[in-house]
């Protein structure tokens, strides 16, 4: 027998609070748990653009051959101006590139491994809290994953200990920072807080790594990629991981990019050697599909046009859905100790609700989140918010 000594290990959390999800015979539940946009209807739609999109690639795709290791070019160079900026000095110098990935979650994936590789003994510092799968993708890249403070035990964003862990921070190591619509918080440093951990990664000199999955969900496509563009602005070093899943639909397409910033146009050609051979390793070549739509619709305007406006409309329903609970929590006298979630941005929430809390709503409502309180406000149905704020009353005052 070969595998009778293999353990088994537990599932992932948020994919098993799915599964009880999908069991519960109850008609009025409610999932605030998985982290993907839902319409008024609880549908995760696909935009009009990417179906528009989609019907042009069926009439004019020639070939399913093997697109090459960084990927779709034209993808590539599109998505490196809808980060960085058309007019991004980078883009000018020649010192930005970018390399395809099967999700955000495959792009994180290969930083870390090019950072094991390329800058070894470095460690990784994550927010704490941080989206879970950080903590184990890094780890399983072989890097050292350390933490600097975020949001502290009272559920408030915590800049300061933030800034003065990183004044601690070894030079050289890398600082994963959230672009925006901080996963899984929703707290957002504004740009007085940005322009203070620049000025800390600066004198440290660390390695910025930019998560950017939420592009537009925040305050806008142009206005949720500052942070990123002043770094690349002002650094000549940077990492930054995009994923399409979220702002295109594309969730199962699988369709992201890691992008490198480097201090010289023939640096970079070093860089992107290393990520080609990197991949080579991890999936040999990243799948076309989602990086076809996505370069169709960036490289039409009136297909762009629909887009924007479509990312627009579900930005403002998440901050609707939002604002619609903190008022909906007013009658109960609940307003004001649970105000952070209007101020939050992107998908998902930092409640506040403690675990013992979480559980009763699911046993005894139906609503499941995940059990450190963090709620996916895109699940949210804006004619179901009276009854959800009855329900978080409830479970708070007994």
């Amino acid at each position: 027998m070969h595998f009778g000594q293999i353990p088994r290990v537990p599932g992932d959390p948020i994919l098993g609070l799915m599964d009880l999800y999908r069991a519960d015979p109850n008609p009025a539940k409610l999932d605030l748990g998985v982290g993907v946009y839902k319409d008024a209807q609880g549908l995760t739609p696909i935009p009009r653009a990417v179906k528009l999109a989609e019907q042009r690639l069926v009439d004019s795709e020639q070939t399913k051959s093997y697109i090459g290791g960084h990927g779709d070019a034209q993808f590539g160079a599109l998505l490196l101006r809808q980060v960085l900026g058309s007019r991004a000095i980078a883009l000018g110098e020649q010192r930005a590139g970018c390399t395809q990935a099967p999700g955000g979650t495959g792009a994180l994936r290969l930083a870390g491994e090019f950072i094991a590789k390329c800058l070894p003994g470095r460690s990784i510092w994550l927010s704490d809290p941080t989206w879970p799968i950080h903590e184990t993708l890094f780890a399983a890249a072989g890097l050292r994953v350390q933490h600097y403070p975020y949001v502290g035990a009272d559920n408030r964003l915590d800049v300061d200990g933030m800034l003065a862990a990183l004044q601690q921070v070894p030079p050289g190591d890398v600082v994963l920072l959230h672009a925006c619509c901080h996963n899984p918080t929703g707290f957002d440093l504004n740009h007085d807080d940005w322009l203070r951990v620049l000025d800390v990664v600066r004198a440290r000199e660390l390695l910025p790594l930019f998560d950017f999955a939420y592009q537009g969900f925040g305050d806008g496509l142009e206005e949720d990629a500052w942070a990123v563009r002043l770094f690349a602005e002002t650094l000549p070093e940077m990492l930054i991981t995009s994923s399409c899943s979220k702002n295109f639909g594309l969730y199962r397409e699988r369709t992201g990019a890691l992008i490198a910033v480097t201090s010289e146009a023939q640096r970079l050609l070093d860089v992107r050697s290393q990520l080609a051979s990197l991949a080579r390793n991890l999936w040999s070549t990243p799948p076309a599909h989602g990086a076809a739509v996505v370069a169709t619709i960036l490289g039409d305007e009136p297909l762009r046009q629909i887009w924007q406006d479509e990312v627009e409309r579900m930005r403002q329903r998440i901050a609707s859905l939002r604002q619609g609970l903190v008022e909906a929590l007013t009658p109960y006298g609940l307003a004001e100790r649970f105000a952070h979630i209007a101020q939050q941005r992107g998908m998902f929430s930092y409640t506040g609700l403690t675990a013992e809390q979480v559980r009763r709503l699911r046993a005894e409502d139906s609503v499941y989140l995940v059990e450190s309180g963090r709620a996916n406000v895109a699940g949210l149905d804006a004619e179901r918010l009276d009854a959800l704020a009855k329900a978080i009353a409830r479970v708070v005052s007994n």
